[in-house]
């Protein structure tokens, strides 16, 4: 296996990138890799059911996305707010950088915030002038492939159906197209991964193995551990 990242490049034309996702969860697409015949299928995603033998286990991600995503009044600078520090303290990411590096000032709802750090990853930490909640008010951090404004439909469409831990800054995409009536159907259990901002940064290297993943808290409960030590096939749903 190549751990070149330029052997991995590939045109992906932009018109094929859906910017709304189907009215009904379970019409999505689903691609069916054969390994052992090395074909490809195409089929629906609500025939998932039929690709599972006894034994098989899905694992699940029920983390739920935060609206992290904020502007600044004069609409000049995006945020993306990934976690609270504590009082009057955030951390977040910025776009574009140069506007705030250290020192610079921002407002959000009249609120004012300054740069007082920025990491090694680029992430800025900032202080405000008072103590606010900055995820009220805030929307949907869409991918950077979705290239509309983010809207009200985006809060419900942008997270699972089965999410309920608040924490994550980016949505489990494969567990987008699930529904209740699929799942009620497969065998399954649940573990909390919090999707952090290393989703959003890019790999620098050429070198794969040169990429440091940024950390991300999970958490796994003695139930669903139990089940996926007892199961066959554990199958992740990324």
């Amino acid at each position: 296996m190549s751990v070149r990242l330029s052997d991995y490049d590939y045109e992906l034309p932009q018109e094929l990138i859906a910017q709304r996702p189907l009215r009904r969860r379970e019409d999505s697409r689903m691609m069916m890799l054969h390994r052992a015949e090395r074909a490809i299928e195409h089929r629906q995603f609500r025939e998932l059911k039929t690709f599972l033998r006894p034994g098989d286990l899905l694992v699940l991600n029920d983390t739920r996305v935060l609206p992290a995503r904020r502007f600044s009044d004069d609409g000049a600078v995006e945020f993306l707010f990934l976690e609270r520090l504590g009082p009057k303290r955030w951390k977040c990411l910025v776009k574009p950088g140069r506007k705030m590096r250290v020192g610079a000032t921002a407002k959000i709802d009249n609120v004012t915030l300054w740069v007082e750090k920025i990491t090694s990853d680029g992430e800025r930490v900032v202080a405000l002038e008072k103590d606010v909640d900055l995820y009220a008010g805030g929307s949907m951090p869409l991918p950077p492939y979705i290239t509309r404004p983010s809207d009200e439909k985006d809060a419900a469409r942008y997270q699972t159906v089965f999410g309920h831990a608040a924490g994550a800054i980016a949505a489990p995409t494969a567990g987008l197209h699930f529904t209740p009536r699929i799942l009620s159907e497969i065998p399954h259990t649940f573990v909390t991964l919090h999707v952090g901002p290393g989703t959003f940064l890019p790999v620098r290297s050429d070198n794969i193995a040169a990429h440091r993943m940024q950390a991300e808290r999970f958490s796994i409960s003695p139930e669903a551990s139990n089940k996926i030590n007892e199961a066959r096939r554990i199958i992740a749903v990324g």
